[in-house]
């Protein structure tokens, strides 16, 4: 099993080159002022959301952040997936499976309800992928983004 390592304060370092990555990669423009503006309360323990560290805490190989908030529909807690990355040179190996298999479990332990994340319509590899760790489609929704 992958080790998941809730990032504190003294993970900012490790986890800044992550995120960093993973924005290059999607093209997302961001600064790193930005990244620490959103990344330094989670590791601080604000209530809105956690980061995890994939791999060893030391030399991570990846992160997960996810975002939470209250749901009717759902009962309670839910949480979204904000972002998941894996350094590029180790995914295919089941990795991602673990994570997106073992932390729901932990984290419905904790109270959780549901766990929603985002994925491109036209990715039909990664929505196989999803959709084998028994996230569904909701056929009758769409996510809307209002930006401030």
């Amino acid at each position: 099993m992958t080790a998941l390592h809730l990032a504190g304060p003294d993970d900012l370092d490790r986890l800044l080159p992550l995120v960093r990555a993973f924005h290059e990669e999607h093209g997302i423009a961001r600064s790193d002022d930005d990244r620490i503006a959103g990344l330094q309360p989670i590791v601080e323990g604000s209530p809105h959301g956690v980061a995890y560290l994939i791999g060893p805490q030391r030399a991570p190989i990846g992160y997960i952040v996810i975002s939470f908030g209250w749901s009717l529909e759902f009962g309670g807690m839910d949480g979204f997936v904000d972002e998941i990355y894996l350094r590029p040179s180790i995914r295919g190996r089941g990795i991602g499976s673990e994570v997106l298999t073992a932390l729901p479990k932990a984290l419905a332990g904790a109270g959780l309800k549901a766990l929603h994340l985002e994925v491109k319509r036209d990715d039909e590899k990664t929505r196989r992928f999803y959709s084998r760790l028994r996230f569904a489609e909701r056929e009758d929704y769409m996510l809307m983004t209002l930006e401030f």
